[in-house]
């Protein structure tokens, strides 16, 4: 297929991108380079330079590389951001979100894959979380994410847009390629890697006492690659039907504890941590239930250990300690 990655210059944008092209299809990828890097974006791929709130250059975009089916990565997804800044999750994930659905409509683009979040589901009742309990985001990005999400149902009602809603948990590691570079960086295990390789002098743990089994928070880890695969299988439902689905390791998850240690070992090298208090709203565990992915359209995570992906994220980290240079 012809397919537009918006957002695509992302950490999670750059790895779809470079798995839809090793499996033959074609790629635009379309990003405004705020929080993206040009030399992520796989030299494969059609690269434009563009805001979704352009609307008249989305559907322009649509049209002229008649695509064929969109994946839509671009968003602001920083948790404590969105609470000190409402308006601009708002007006990014929920405003321009609804603009591109406009300009799909009115290029004929009926297929959407959707870059979600576990932030719909809020402070989860019971571990682990499926797809059908309740959606109660506790913060202004998770409750962005939910609102497009009920848009799109709509938009499907209404103008028969298909979509495949992916709840990411925790995406981490890395391809010989391309990898996590945030700026600020606010993910586990890119920190503990940072302190690994000396570039910041420590790693903190919000709180050492959780009723967890070994007194940190316990969160579920995915691997980018596995996450982008589940993105063009996804992507191959649409001319059936539309879906919701949870994206995590599955298993008992790993403690920041664990994260850390595994670390130590695959760099071999000290990690320094402070226990500081725990922050507002972290709930002690987040573990998602993937079966519904796995039985309705066969995914298989192949890289779900720790170790790996610890290891696939410090070979990148070793080999770009600057991160992209463009």
């Amino acid at each position: 297929m012809r397919v537009l990655v918006t957002g695509g210059a992302g950490y999670i944008g750059s790895v779809v991108t470079e798995e839809l092209l090793n499996d033959g299809h074609e790629v635009v990828v379309y990003d405004s380079l705020y929080k993206g890097h040009r030399g992520a974006v796989d030299a494969r791929a059609k690269f434009l330079a563009g805001d979704l709130a352009d609307i008249e250059r989305v559907t322009q975009t649509l049209q002229e590389h008649e695509v064929e089916a969109v994946i839509h990565m671009a968003a602001d997804s920083l948790v404590g951001e969105s609470v000190q800044h409402p308006a601009k999750y708002y007006q990014n994930n929920v405003v321009n979100g609804l603009k591109l659905l406009d300009a799909m409509r009115e290029s004929d683009v009926k297929k959407l894959v959707f870059s979600s979040t576990a932030a719909t589901y809020g402070e989860p009742a019971k571990q682990p979380i499926e797809e059908t309990d309740p959606t109660n985001p506790t913060n202004p990005y998770g409750e962005s994410k939910l609102a497009f999400e009920r848009a799109l149902r709509w938009y499907e009602n209404a103008y028969g847009i298909r979509y495949a809603s992916l709840r990411y948990f925790n995406a981490a590691g890395a391809t010989k390629q391309f990898g996590e570079w945030h700026d600020p960086e606010t993910h586990l295990i890119p920190l503990v890697l940072h302190a690994a390789n000396g570039t910041r002098p420590d790693v903190q743990i919000f709180g050492d006492d959780y009723p967890t089994r070994d007194g940190t928070c316990l969160r579920d880890y995915i691997h980018v690659i596995d996450l982008a695969r589940a993105h063009i299988l996804a992507l191959n439902i649409l001319d059936e039907r539309s879906a919701i689905y949870n994206l995590g390791c599955g298993g008992d998850g790993y403690t920041v504890k664990e994260v850390i240690d595994t670390a130590r070992e695959v760099t071999g090298r000290e990690v320094k941590t402070r226990v500081t208090p725990r922050r507002a709203g972290d709930p002690a565990v987040l573990i998602a239930s993937s079966n519904r992915i796995k039985s309705e359209l066969g995914w298989q995570p192949q890289f779900q250990d720790l170790r790996l992906i610890v290891q696939s994220a410090w070979d990148w980290l070793s080999a770009n300690p600057r991160g992209y240079q463009e």
